[in-house]
């Protein structure tokens, strides 16, 4: 019997990363943003890896400046919005939808506002949400605590960073498996 891979697994074909106003003005008031800024770098490195699809957004740059000069030149294309929801930048997600990624996969700031409302209005248009709770983070600890419990309770699937990372490659004889557990290997060593 040929094994079956369930649809609810994280697949390359089917999924876009979406990274959500992680600026340098938004940044500096938020304690241990780089743990996020690191993640969302090692996710970015391996959606080129894998051929996954991403793009950004960034809240009002004219106030509140460009995205963080880590990940600014891979998100040249970074989409500005005045909306707290990033559903609003409808370039990439429109793209997505035609192209059927319906597995749509959330890092950014911050999780109580942005991620929260981001997410609430991509399940309603039928988008599979994954949010990388080691890639998103609020001011306030109870904030973002809170937006996670909620998430769930809205049916967004709550994903380590690493979670993703292995569901895209399937198994241990994919071609990018080194390249994939050298990125992990340098996460962890991070922490």
């Amino acid at each position: 019997m040929p094994q079956i891979i369930s649809p609810f697994r994280l697949d390359t074909q089917r999924s876009a990363v979406l990274l959500v106003d992680l600026q340098d003005r938004l940044c500096d008031s938020i304690p241990d943003i780089k743990n996020v800024i690191d993640r969302a770098k090692i996710l970015t490195t391996a959606c080129d890896q894998l051929e996954v699809v991403r793009a950004a957004t960034v809240q009002y740059p004219e106030g509140l400046g460009p995205l963080v000069p880590t990940l600014l030149s891979d998100y040249p294309d970074a989409e500005a919005k005045r909306d707290f929801s990033a559903a609003a930048c409808r370039i990439a997600l429109d793209t997505w939808h035609q192209e059927g990624r319906d597995q749509i996969i959330l890092v950014g700031i911050e999780t109580h506002i942005c991620i929260m409302q981001t997410a609430m209005d991509l399940l309603a248009e039928g988008f599979k949400i994954h949010v990388v709770v080691d890639a998103v983070t609020s001011r306030n600890k109870i904030d973002h605590e809170t937006a996670l419990l909620r998430l769930r309770e809205l049916g967004v699937t709550l994903i380590s960073l690493e979670s993703v990372l292995f569901e895209w490659l399937g198994s241990s004889r994919h071609t990018s498996f080194k390249a994939i557990s050298q990125l992990v290997k340098e996460m962890n060593r991070g922490e």
